[in-house]
């Protein structure tokens, strides 16, 4: 234990004028470090899987089909929806190797 510590004097870092406050040497827990992939991967598996809706469904299916039809969805927009979840990819990519670094002391 450090002498701070034995004082009952932690070094606390604020942030956002302290609306935010860490101990110093912390780690985010290990949760936080997983879901944060977990859910932009989500993100960009849901832009993929319904770049053209929801086409196999029961009951609206043959709507979207229609719709799908009438709006000529074509490539353009498949293109830009694919360069997203590419965006979103590599977000998740980026923010994991981030999470799961060692912290360093500031």
């Amino acid at each position: 234990m450090s002498d701070a510590q034995k004082n009952g004097q932690e070094e606390l870092k604020e942030y956002a004028d302290g609306w935010l406050t860490e101990r110093k040497g912390t780690d985010a827990p290990g949760f936080l470090k997983l879901v944060t992939p977990i859910i932009s991967l989500g993100g960009a598996a849901y832009l993929i899987f319904q770049m053209y809706g929801d086409v196999n469904h029961a009951t609206r299916g043959p709507l979207v089909q229609q719709f799908n039809a009438a709006t000529k969805i074509g490539s353009t927009s498949t293109t830009l929806m694919t360069i997203v979840a590419g965006m979103v990819f590599i977000y998740a990519v980026v923010v994991s190797v981030f999470a799961f670094r060692k912290p360093h002391q500031a």
